[in-house]
């Protein structure tokens, strides 16, 4: 048997990168297009140390990245990365939980092309399965296919 460590849950340590509300919302304002500090803070309303903070937590863990928008004074933006824009899909599962299971009037997706509203959805890309819909487990160890031996 080898020795190697046990596979750490992914929901924990997706929550070690984007955790707290705080956070998710600088990711929902970065899809919405802000890139500055101060268009955050406006949206937001966070106080500045604690923006401060999750920006720089939300780049270290590869969510966002700085660039230079001005040299003269230097002035930075914050930009999805790669790892930032895939966590949009889970914006819009939080978003359509929240449709399903939270009170008052909330915003909607709307497809910009389109013009309809739309309607997020968890499938499983193997089995084509809505998530939810049929028992699961989680694994400690990768599952084998057919003809792996």
């Amino acid at each position: 048997m080898k020795n190697s460590p046990i596979p750490q849950c992914p929901v924990a340590r997706g929550l070690q990168s984007v955790g707290d509300a705080w956070s998710i919302l600088v990711l929902r304002d970065a899809h919405s297009g802000l890139t500055r500090f101060d268009q955050f803070r406006k949206s937001l309303g966070i106080v500045p140390t604690m923006l401060t903070k999750r920006l720089k937590a939300l780049t270290e863990d590869g969510l966002l990245e700085k660039r230079l928008y001005s040299e003269r004074p230097p002035r930075e933006e914050y930009v999805l990365t790669e790892a930032g824009r895939d966590f949009l899909p889970v914006l819009m599962m939080i978003g359509a939980w929240a449709h399903r299971h939270c009170d008052g009037e909330l915003a909607r997706y709307i497809d910009v092309e389109a013009g309809s509203e739309i309607e997020p959805v968890a499938i499983d890309a193997v089995t084509g399965a809505k998530l939810g819909t049929r028992p699961m487990r989680m694994s400690l160890q990768r599952e084998s296919e057919p003809g792996d031996r």
